[in-house]
């Protein structure tokens, strides 16, 4: 059986960095697609970023399906090409933010077959655009979540 193939575009937004901040998500897996959104009290830009990785990708049903994640957050991105996340580790994440997500990340990122690809932000890429829309639409909710991790 051939793997799932899926296609994932992310965003994260916040409004003060620290501040009210939210992340968007459009998954794509043949006809199929699927916006997610979540907003949240207090939080950063790059946890927002992290954070919609980890829940696009939680979101998947079938294990060892190919992913292609596109992001315009280069602190997400080459963390995991440039094979950082992974020293970050062997040092217990020593003066790195962000550990919870981190390490909920890798979890999850080690049950797929996933490629990172950096997309320019704001510069008309339809499929980005619309998760930047979706963060900021989540992020002005009345109903917000806490960020337990920040």
């Amino acid at each position: 059986m051939a793997r799932p193939q899926i296609t994932i575009y992310t965003d994260g937004a916040a409004r003060g960095n620290p501040g009210p901040g939210g992340y968007g998500i459009v998954l794509i897996s043949g006809e199929f697609r699927k916006e997610i959104s979540e907003g949240f009290k207090h939080t950063t830009n790059n946890r927002m970023e992290l954070l919609a990785v980890i829940v696009a990708l939680e979101t998947l049903k079938i294990p060892g399906s190919e992913v292609t994640i596109y992001t315009d957050s280069k602190y997400v991105a080459d963390a995991v090409t440039k094979g950082w996340v992974f020293d970050w580790v062997k040092k217990r994440f020593k003066n790195k933010k962000n550990p919870d997500l981190w390490l909920r990340f890798l979890e999850i990122y080690k049950k797929h077959i996933v490629k990172f690809v950096w997309v320019k932000g704001h510069n008309n890429n339809p499929l980005n655009e619309r998760c930047d829309e979706l963060a900021v639409a989540a992020s002005m909710k009345s109903n917000l979540l806490e960020d337990k991790g920040y």
